[in-house]
């Protein structure tokens, strides 16, 4: 029974060494995302459950490929060691703790990107060549976020992109190699709403980010102009869905997407009044919550539009 235990408890300690280092419960946000491309694509009546869930392996897997190197970089630069972690900004800490080696992390970010890719180069046979661009772009981010983006101010650009709207453009155009007009519109605020869960954890970051020689919003802007555009890009989210209800895009039952919006009252009064301090515990997690309910709405909104119309 010793023996059970014993093995038992060591294959526990790896997973939760793999599941730390890909960031798992930030790999919600892909799900969102793709629940929110395939319901904008199936409000223009293109949807297959097979190539909906084939995206999903393959957006997962190159999420925790961008998670996995970014926590290497990390560690090796030394910024892990000098951030104050918390639940939703700083390192998982499975490195600095020995939980897993750089080496084996590295392999293991590799294998996600094999499998990302793989799944890629699938939909590029399948689809053909609307798929080209969405392809080379996802590879480019996945391989130049953590080592090149990030170091020359665009990691919020390319975060938003590669973790807000390319991926509900890509779910829509596996469907049936098309894109509507409302999944262009959907795909705007994912962009808004991942770049701005990635700027507002910059902020407890910034002496790490600085020391390990990161240049973001944060440090390029200053923390009161950063705080302005955190402020201008969450009050943009409910004005996309509004603009695009007005325009005949979206129909009005997508309005209750921006309902989340309400939940970041804390982080826009912190943005408003106090960016020279760290934003509070709640704005983050309320932050990370906006991103995932909106998203997840307006895919389930345009779902139930598609059924019933």
């Amino acid at each position: 029974m010793s023996g059970f235990l014993g093995c038992y408890t060591h294959f526990m300690t790896k997973v939760s060494a793999y599941f730390g280092v890909s960031r798992g419960p930030f790999l919600i946000l892909p799900v969102t995302l793709v629940i929110c491309g395939a319901g904008a694509s199936a409000y223009h009546h293109s949807f297959s459950w097979p190539h909906t869930a084939l995206a999903l392996v393959g957006l997962v897997a190159l999420h925790m490929a961008v998670n996995i190197f970014n926590e290497v970089s990390d560690f090796k630069t030394g910024i892990d060691l000098e951030t104050e972690a918390t639940p939703f900004s700083g390192g998982s800490g499975t490195l600095p703790s020995g939980s897993m080696t750089p080496r084996t992390a590295t392999i293991f970010g590799v294998i996600c990107s094999i499998i990302g890719g793989a799944v890629g180069v699938f939909f590029l046979v399948k689809i053909g060549w609307p798929m080209v661009p969405l392809v080379i772009a996802g590879a480019f981010l996945v391989l130049t976020y953590t080592n090149l983006m990030a170091r020359i101010g665009l990691g919020e650009v390319a975060a938003g992109l590669g973790l807000g709207a390319l991926p509900v453009l890509g779910t829509a155009l596996v469907q049936t190699g098309r894109i509507g007009s409302a999944v262009v519109v959907a795909a705007i605020p994912a962009f808004l709403m991942t770049l701005n869960l990635l700027l507002l954890n910059e902020f407890p970051d910034e002496k790490a980010d600085r020391h390990g020689g990161r240049r973001n919003l944060v440090l390029m802007f200053g923390r009161i102009w950063a705080a302005r555009i955190y402020l201008a890009a969450a009050l943009a989210v409910p004005l996309v869905l509004a603009i695009g209800v007005w325009m005949n895009i979206l129909p009005a039952t997508a309005l209750i997407a921006a309902a989340p919006t309400l939940l970041l009252i804390g982080a826009i009064s912190w943005a408003w009044r106090s960016p020279e301090t760290d934003p509070p515990i709640p704005a983050l997690g309320a932050n990370v919550i906006w991103n995932l309910a909106t998203n997840t709405i307006l895919g389930v909104v345009l779902l139930i539009a598609a059924i019933g119309g």
